[in-house]
C-alpha cells in the first residue's frame, strides 16, 4: 500500500452517472468478483443485477502497424448482461461468485426469496431453422418448400443469464446473508433469527440449524446479521468497560464477517470497527438521529489473504496489512476519475476530532455522512479492487 506498504493504487474506471441525483433504487446494495475474477457482478435497491466482462486483451495503435496489448494497463470490465429480479424496489442484497455454472445468487429482501441465476457465455449460433426466421420469428408452414440442415456459425462472445431456482417460504424474517458452500452444492441463508442449509437442486426444503427466536419476542436480545460458511468456533470480543455508552449495542453489532481465502484466518466488521470509525465517537448522537448508525460496512480479503479491505464514509475506504498491520485510507471520489490517476493515501486528511487543526486535515464535522462505501470486492487473483459508492462503481488498480 502505498506510503504504509507496497501497492500504489491508480483509477482504472467508473461505472454510473457522477450526478448528484441518485434514487434509491440506483444505490449498489452488493459488489461481488466471480472464481477467476474474469466476470464482476453488482446488485442494487432497484432489483438489477448488472455483470460486467473483463476484456482479457486490449488493443491500440502505436504507430504505422504495430500494436501493443493493454491488458496489464487497464482491467477493462464492460456491462455484458443485466437481470432483473424483482419488478419492483426489491433489495438485491447478496450476489456470490461460485463458478462457470453458479454466478449469482439473490436474496431479495422484500420477498424473502432466493433466486439462483445461470450465467454462461455463447460464441456460437445456431442457423437455418426450417420452422423460424433468423429473428426468431416463427414461419408460416405454407412457406416452406424445403428442408433445410441448421448449421453452427461462430459468433461474438455473449453472456446470458437465466433464473434456474427460486428457494421461497422459508424464512419469515428478511433475509440478511448468503454463503455458497465449497463443496458449491449447499448453502446458507440467514435471517435476523434464523439459519437455513439448502441444497442447490432442492428448492421445496431446507434443514434450519440454528433458531433463536424466543417463545415471547419481547425477551428478544439479540438477531443474527451473518453467517458464512466456515468450520467455526465461536469467538466473541469483550466491550471496554470505559466506552460503554447508550449505543454500545448497536455500535457492536457485527455487519459481516469473512473467511479468508486460505481458510486459516476469519475478518468480523461491526459499526466501529475492523478499527476504521474511531473518529465517528463523538458523532455518535448525529449518526443515531439520521439512522447512519445502523450503516452495515462490509470487508474483504485479497486474494492472498495479505489485506483486509472496509468502507468508510465521506467516499473512503481502509485497507490493511495482516501482517504489519499497517494500514491507508483512499478516496473514491469523481475528481479523480481520470484514467492511470493515482490514488494519493489520505493520510494527510485523517480526520481530527479536536484542537488544532493541522494542514489539510479535514475535520469530523466536515465528513459527508450521504457518501458512504458499504460494499467492496477484491480481485481472487490480482491487485484489482472495485468500490460501491453510492450508485457509482469504481475500480481501481495496482500501477505497477
Amino acid at each position: 500500500m502505498q506510503g504504509n506498504g507496497d501497492i500504489q493504487w491508480c483509477f482504472s474506471q467508473v461505472k454510473g452517472t457522477l450526478d448528484d441525483d441518485v434514487t434509491e433504487a440506483d444505490i449498489i446494495s452488493c459488489v461481488e468478483f466471480n472464481h477467476d475474477g474474469d466476470l464482476l457482478a453488482t446488485g442494487d435497491k432497484g432489483g438489477r443485477v448488472v455483470i460486467f466482462q473483463r476484456d482479457p486483451v486490449i488493443w491500440h495503435e502505436v504507430g504505422i502497424g504495430e500494436k501493443l496489448p493493454r491488458k496489464l494497463m487497464e482491467p477493462l470490465y464492460e456491462v455484458e448482461s443485466q437481470i432483473r429480479v424483482g419488478r419492483d424496489a426489491a433489495d438485491t442484497h447478496n450476489v456470490l461468485g461460485v463458478h462457470n455454472w453458479i454466478v449469482a445468487i439473490v436474496a431479495l429482501w422484500k420477498y424473502k426469496t432466493i433466486k439462483l441465476w445461470k450465467v454462461s457465455e455463447r460464441d456460437k449460433k445456431v442457423e437455418g431453422y426450417n420452422t423460424k426466421e433468423e429473428n426468431g420469428q416463427m414461419r408460416d408452414p405454407s412457406c416452406i418448400t424445403a428442408l433445410r440442415v441448421p448449421v453452427i456459425k461462430p459468433m461474438e462472445l455473449m453472456v446470458e443469464a437465466s433464473p434456474r431456482r427460486i428457494f421461497a417460504n422459508a424464512h419469515t424474517y428478511h433475509i440478511n446473508s448468503i454463503s455458497v458452500n465449497s463443496d458449491q452444492e449447499t448453502y446458507l441463508s440467514a435471517d435476523d433469527l434464523r439459519i437455513n442449509l439448502w441444497h442447490l437442486e432442492i428448492t421445496d426444503q431446507s434443514f434450519n440449524i440454528v433458531d433463536i427466536k424466543p417463545a415471547n419476542m419481547e425477551e428478544l436480545t439479540e438477531v443474527i446479521t451473518a453467517a458464512e460458511f466456515h468450520p467455526l468456533e465461536f469467538f466473541e470480543e469483550p466491550e471496554d468497560p470505559t466506552n460503554r455508552s447508550f449505543f454500545s449495542e448497536i455500535i457492536s453489532s457485527i455487519s459481516d464477517v469473512k473467511v479468508s481465502n486460505s481458510g486459516r484466518y476469519m475478518i468480523s466488521r461491526d459499526y466501529l470497527s475492523v478499527k476504521v470509525h474511531e473518529y465517528l465517537r463523538s458523532k455518535l448522537c448525529s449518526l443515531y438521529e439520521n439512522d447512519c448508525i445502523f450503516d452495515k460496512f462490509e470487508c474483504c480479503w485479497a486474494g492472498n489473504d495479505q489485506y483486509i479491505m472496509t468502507g468508510s464514509y465521506n467516499n473512503f475506504f481502509r485497507m490493511f496489512d495482516r501482517a504489519s498491520r499497517r494500514d491507508v485510507t483512499l478516496e473514491a471520489s469523481r475528481e479523480i476519475a481520470k484514467p492511470k490517476t493515482v490514488l494519493k493515501p489520505r493520510k494527510v486528511y485523517q480526520v481530527c476530532t479536536g484542537g488544532k487543526r493541522k494542514k489539510d486535515e479535514i475535520s469530523v464535522d466536515c465528513l459527508d455522512f450521504n457518501k458512504k462505501i458499504l460494499h467492496t470486492a477484491w480481485h481472487p487473483t490480482e491487485n484489482i479492487i472495485a468500490v460501491a459508492a453510492t450508485n457509482n462503481l469504481f475500480l481501481f488498480q495496482d500501477k505497477l
